[in-house]
């Protein structure tokens, strides 16, 4: 298994609850593929350096977790069809 790190940035007019409902599904999609969740931090809503889609703002969230290629695919694959994510990124972390 690989060690990933995925950045996801919600839209910012959802509210706070939805929101860290929406990360918690992420999470469990990713435990559902037999990945592990390593850690989880929210960041809440912050400004963008600049305009994405003519929002200024969003709700940040890291995930880091441990799966393999097959569930990386996967979730990138989902998270660019979901309308409530601005923005999503999946990076392997280097052991």
């Amino acid at each position: 298994m690989r060690s990933y790190e995925l950045m996801v940035i919600h839209r910012y007019d959802m509210a706070e609850p939805d929101v860290r409902a929406a990360v918690e599904e992420v999470e469990k999609a990713i435990t559902d593929r037999d990945g592990v969740v390593k850690d989880t931090d929210f960041w809440g809503k912050r400004r963008f350096a600049y305009d994405i889609e003519h929002m200024t703002e969003g709700y940040y969230s890291v995930i880091i977790f441990d799966g393999d290629v097959e569930l990386q695919n996967v979730l990138d694959r989902s998270l660019a069809l979901l309308d409530s994510v601005v923005r999503h990124k999946i990076i392997r972390k280097d052991a």
